[in-house]
């Protein structure tokens, strides 16, 4: 009974503090690099003829776990289902972006190999055109790494 006890206060304490790094901050905050990388990605998504076509728009932005660890190709499940998703519903959201909220985590990262990212974490809550629940664009803007240094998309798939 002991151990559960003290593996509960561990799991609730370890949820708690990821909780604790992760903070809304205000719209105004939001990096203009990171905006001008969220409405390219609406973008992609708005106006690509097809699937194909957007994820080849799609790579030069995406990211961390979206690309391969070279970094020179998405990886095979993001085309048929996180990036066909957001592709799908994107008529739902205003283009370009109303930030409705935008939360940011001060180191995160995503992806494995030479495309692993580190960085400031901006998870981006965009509005819809009916103003139903805002969906969350996640975003990094990378620190200390060797090649990378403007935002990513790290995780689609929200819309």
């Amino acid at each position: 009974m002991r151990k559960i006890q003290i593996l509960l206060m561990v799991l609730i304490f370890g949820i708690t503090q990821l909780h604790a790094q992760q903070k809304d901050i205000p719209v105004s905050q939001l990096p203009e690099e990171v905006k001008q990388v969220l409405n390219e990605y609406l973008n992609i998504l708005s106006t690509s003829a097809d699937i194909d076509e957007a994820a080849d728009r799609f790579l030069a932005i995406a990211g961390g776990g979206l690309v391969n660890p070279e970094g020179t190709a998405l990886r095979s499940s993001v085309k048929p289902y996180s990036l066909k998703k957001d592709f799908d519903n994107i008529g739902f959201y205003k283009v370009p972006a109303e930030i409705s909220r935008v939360a940011k985590t001060q180191t995160g990262q995503s992806g494995y190999g030479e495309s692993a990212l580190a960085g400031d974490w901006y998870k981006v809550y965009i509005a819809k055109k009916n103003g139903g629940q805002p969906a969350p664009v996640h975003i990094v803007f990378p620190k200390n790494h060797p090649t990378i240094k403007s935002p990513k998309v790290i995780q689609g798939g929200s819309f």
